[in-house]
């Protein structure tokens, strides 16, 4: 049987493949995610541990980057982070300025859905299909900047909850960690660069296991209409923002759309938010089904998207290739 070969076929089927069977199975044994055995359990690590695993893949991916590419990797991480959350605040601005009510702008929508789904990148999709498509191993450590915005601290700098979050300096220290200490082995030892570069590949098909694992299928259904629009709109919009700043910075365009995703941990956002403000409460559950729906149909969009413009490039270039026996 050619698993492997029919899974690659799918546009980054290595990491979509997994996804889809995680969240089939959250979505069809719920139960089974609240029990202490199965939490306590090496399954439970495996379908839980996306944090564990990212780590595991930035130590590998870390040996694969010689020092000489890390100005790279700040400027595409660094342009991309910085279109992503630059075109969510602009959202945010034209939201302030045209809707009165912020909690129910359209279709059921909220300024605390809409920033939420926009603020961050899914780490998997982008580093999966980078490592498909993209032309240096630094497409993928770009995600390394990228991933600062995880977490609520920025969905909430932008609603401008001044005061109620911090970002301490730790926090940039311990995302970056693993990745810099596979740069130093990998630099210092190229037999250990050659031994965990071999991992690399390794985590991409388990980390989206894991992060399906955390996505209820019914989501989708229960957030209808708004939550679809909101995961089309973060596809269209940060696709056209991420797509114009990677080729400014030199790219093709590819790593941009690769990034027009929502992530999975953004789901999390609305309760979270709720817990520190309590005027977000009324609009948390509601913002967490359509993020949820969104992180789906980005999660299908994208590397779709991504993959035919890679594609059509790649067709332009041989068709402008001088025909040498003509």
């Amino acid at each position: 049987m050619k698993i492997k070969a029919t899974i690659e076929k799918i546009p980054a089927g290595l990491m979509l493949v997994p996804l889809l069977i995680g969240s089939l199975i959250r979505t069809l044994f719920p139960e089974v995610f609240e029990s202490e055995a199965f939490t306590h359990s090496f399954t439970g690590g495996l379908l839980t541990g996306t944090t564990a695993l990212l780590g595991g893949f930035y130590l590998c991916l870390g040996a694969t980057i010689r020092f000489n590419s890390t100005g790279y990797v700040l400027k595409k991480g660094g342009a991309l982070w910085f279109g992503k959350i630059g075109t969510t605040f602009a959202i945010a601005l034209l939201i302030k300025a045209i809707f009165p009510d912020q909690n129910n702008l359209f279709l059921g929508l909220s300024a605390l859905a809409i920033v939420a789904a926009f603020s961050d990148t899914n780490g998997a999709i982008y580093m999966a299909l980078m490592g498909q498509l993209g032309k240096k191993k630094e497409d993928i450590a770009a995600y390394s900047i990228m991933s600062l915005e995880s977490g609520p601290f920025f969905t909430m700098l932008i609603l401008g909850i001044a005061g109620l979050a911090s970002f301490p300096i730790s926090a940039f220290v311990y995302t970056l960690l693993p990745l810099l200490v596979g740069m130093i082995l990998g630099n210092l030892d190229e037999e250990m660069r050659e031994f965990l570069s071999k991992g690399e590949h390794l985590f991409i098909p388990m980390l989206g296991l894991a992060i399906g694992a955390g996505i209820n299928l019914t989501n989708v259904m229960k957030a209808g209409l708004s939550g679809v629009v909101l995961g089309i709109a973060v596809v269209a919009i940060t696709g056209a923002a991420l797509f114009m700043l990677d080729r400014v910075t030199g790219g093709d365009g590819v790593a941009g759309l690769a990034a027009s995703n929502t992530a999975g941990n953004a789901a999390a956002v609305p309760l979270s938010l709720a817990a520190v403000n309590p005027a977000f409460s009324e609009v948390a559950a509601s913002a967490t089904l359509q993020v949820s729906a969104a992180v789906i149909v980005t999660a299908l969009l994208s590397p779709m998207l991504t993959v035919w413009y890679a594609k059509r490039i790649e067709k332009k270039k041989v068709q402008d290739i001088p025909n040498v026996g003509a």
